[in-house]
Parts: C-alpha cells; structure tokens; sequence
C-alpha cells in the first residue's frame, strides 16, 4: 500500500502502538505523536501558565512564540522529564489537546486524559536585557537544560528557490524581518553577555547549541558561516575559564580545513551536520540546493572526516525523519522508506557517525506543507532502528541526548 493511501483511520492509534511495543516506553511513543500532530491548549490551561514561572516568549529560526501578545507555553514536559519541542498548531488537522481537568494540567485526545504535563519552565535570564537594550529572550532561546542561539537567520540555499522542501526558515526570517524587526544577524556582544546572564544560573544549562541556515558566499563554499560561527563561538568562551565549554554546533557540511579552524579556534566541544534525507536520489530531489553544493556523497565524506577532528562520540547527522516518504517522489510503503534509511545510516555509524532524528511536521512556509507526516509506528520503528545501530556500533548521543536536546524521540531510547 502506498503512503498516500495510508489515512488516519488506518493508522495505529496512540495506545494500539503502545500495545504492540511494550519495550518502547510510552513517554517516547507519545512525544514522537505529540510532534508528529501538535497541540492546541484550551483557555482554562492557558489561564495556568504564569509569565513569571513559564517560558512563554521565544525566538528561533524556524518559529516564534509570544513577540507581542500572544504568549503561550513554549512547550512542555511529562512526568518522566521527558521534554517535546513543539509548539502550538492551529492548523494541524488532529492535534491533542492541552486542557485542565480536575485542577491538573493534562494532555487530552479526544477528551482521553493520557498524562500529566508541565510546561516548561523560564530560566532567569530571559527577563533580561543586553547592554544595547535587546531583550535576551530574542538573543538565545532556552529549552529545559539547553540553550539555543541562532546567529544568522536566513538560509541562502533559498536564494534561488532550492532550499529543503521541508523547510520555512527563509519564509519564516521574511515575515519576521518585517513584523518584529528580527535582525539578520545577532551581535556577538549580545550573545556573550546573554550567555553570561544565563549561566549565572546555578544548574540551569548544561550545554550550549548553535545553529543557523546555510551561508554559500562568492568563493569558498561556506567561508562566511563558518566566520560567523567562529567570532560567536569566541565571544561566548569569554564566559569560561577553560579551553572548551559544553556544546553543539549543528551547521552546514564544512571541509576538514574549515572543521579544523573552528576547532583550533574556538571552545566547540561536538559537531553535527545534518544530511536531513538518508537516500541519495530523495535527498537530491528534498534538498536541490545541498544537492548541488556540495552534494550528497561529499555531505557524508566530510561528517566522517570530522571524526577525525572532535573524535569518535561527537560528531553525528540529523535527518527530518518521515520526509523521505514525501509525495510523489518519496518512498512508496514505509517499510521502504525504513530499509533505505536505516542501510545508509548503519554506513554512517560504522565509520564512527552517529544519526539522530527529529519527526517530520510539514510546516506552514514550506514546499511540503500541504502533505502529511507518516504513521506513530513509522517513527517508533525509526527510534529502535536507529537506537539499535548506535548500541551496535558503540556510538554514543551524550552530546544530543534528551537532556541536552530533547527533539529526538530514539536519543530518549538510549537512557534506557
């Protein structure tokens, strides 16, 4: 049966796949749901969230919450500390339901309480400002044990219409740029002295994330972001008294020489590039741009030619899990999809590259937005699969795990 046949009604529901996979805990197959179809939050859940104990202004690449009046909870955490990176989806056609039953805030599906959630909470910084006056909450955007910069807010893959089809970064920083102001480029300044801010915050933050879209530049492939990269990456150190600090840079697939300055030049501890499709001829077809500079064969020759340079155990590749059975080039079945994914990212682990996953939401301001993510099953397939092949191969995800990151149902497998 091809995916495009494949409705909700045929689907296995939330607790059907809870039942067929009694190993997997309930709180990964659920927060797996929970991004794959969003939430929408009643009044008498929002009346619970407090300003002043709750995050509920943020500011990242892909996404905004609360830049005027129309603050919500951020995000939310279930009992078992497990967080789910997902925002507010209006328009999603299925979401769960955050509601306040029986004075406890619960996720609900169709009126079924199914757990207890908190939301997450606010980090003292985020009520600061900088020097210049900028709120720190538009500088980094905190999740509960990481904090998140992006210091260039644009992908230039888009600028000739070939950036991933998944993708609403550039749709997202234009409609920002003119309705907030949201700068192209943060201040370094800034970034240090919200870092400093933040970390002055006993047990808060254990690590610090960097991310931003693709910078191509006239010459050298990627010259200018990895300039970028390294004056941010500088100016945060000056928080630190030694030579390097916990964190992930998450950026384009730079060459050993370019991997090299970064390293020598900065505090980075671990790198990831995210390959985002694990198929050669989807990837090509998903993401044109990276297709043609520096392609897809060159994106995996560099990720494990960075395993030379911050050692086995940091360096790993995302991929935006479900995609590759996009219509109407995908995958036709998932079982398809999973095989072909799986092989490549078995090839990445045993040169010493770890692969993690985050769950497909086809997004407003992006090629796909009008299709649908695949089945819960799929993605608690793809969390085992992968989990399997990290425990194979002896990869560890101590540098994306579900403290550090949050956003990968199989990383929340390898606590267990």
């Amino acid at each position: 049966m091809s995916v495009e046949t494949v409705d909700r009604a045929q689907q296995l529901s939330y607790q059907a796949v809870v039942s067929k996979y009694p190993d997997v805990s309930r709180f990964v197959i659920l927060k797996a749901d929970v991004q794959r179809r969003g939430v929408v939050y009643t009044e008498r859940a929002l009346a619970q969230a407090d300003p002043e104990r709750h995050l509920m202004q943020a500011r990242s690449i892909f996404h905004s919450i609360g830049e005027k009046n129309d603050q919500v909870p951020v995000s939310l955490l279930l009992r078992d500390g497990t967080s789910i990176v997902t925002g507010p989806r209006p328009d999603a056609e299925a979401p769960y339901t955050v509601d306040l039953l029986d004075g406890r805030v619960v996720l609900t599906d169709e009126g079924r309480i199914l757990e207890e959630v908190e939301y997450w909470p606010k980090p003292d910084f985020v009520s600061q400002f900088t020097s210049s006056g900028r709120p720190m909450w538009q500088v980094a955007t905190p999740r509960p044990q990481r904090m998140d910069i992006n210091p260039y807010a644009y992908c230039h893959y888009w600028d000739d219409g070939k950036g991933c089809k998944y993708c609403n970064i550039a749709a997202h920083y234009n409609k920002e740029r003119k309705t907030h102001q949201k700068p192209l480029r943060l201040d370094p300044r800034e970034v240090s002295e919200t870092v400093g801010a933040a970390i002055r915050q006993p047990g808060r933050f254990t690590t610090i994330g960097l991310t931003c879209g693709s910078i191509l530049g006239d010459g050298e492939l990627f010259a200018a972001e990895v300039d970028i990269y390294i004056e941010t990456l500088q100016a945060i150190g000056e928080n630190f008294s030694t030579r390097r600090f916990p964190s992930q840079l998450v950026a384009s697939a730079f060459s050993p020489e370019q991997l090299a300055r970064v390293h020598e030049q900065t505090g980075l501890l671990t790198y990831t590039s995210n390959i985002e499709v694990l198929s050669e001829e989807k990837f090509n077809w998903i993401c044109p741009g990276k297709a043609a500079r520096p392609g897809y064969r060159e994106w995996k020759r560099r990720l494990v030619q960075a395993v030379e340079i911050f050692g086995a155990g940091n360096v790993n590749t995302g991929i935006v899990g479900g995609v590759e059975l996009a219509t109407p080039h995908g995958f036709l079945s998932e079982d398809e999809g999973l095989q072909a994914t799986l092989e490549e990212a078995e090839d990445l682990a045993s040169q010493g590259v770890a692969t993690v996953s985050c769950v497909w939401v086809p997004v407003a301001g992006s090629v796909f937005h009008k299709q649908k993510a695949p089945s819960l099953e799929y993605y608690v397939r793809l969390a085992l699969g992968l989990d399997g092949l990290r425990r194979r191969y002896g990869l560890l995800v101590d540098m994306d795990s579900y403290r550090i990151c949050g956003n990968h149902p199989d990383t929340d497998l390898s606590r267990i």
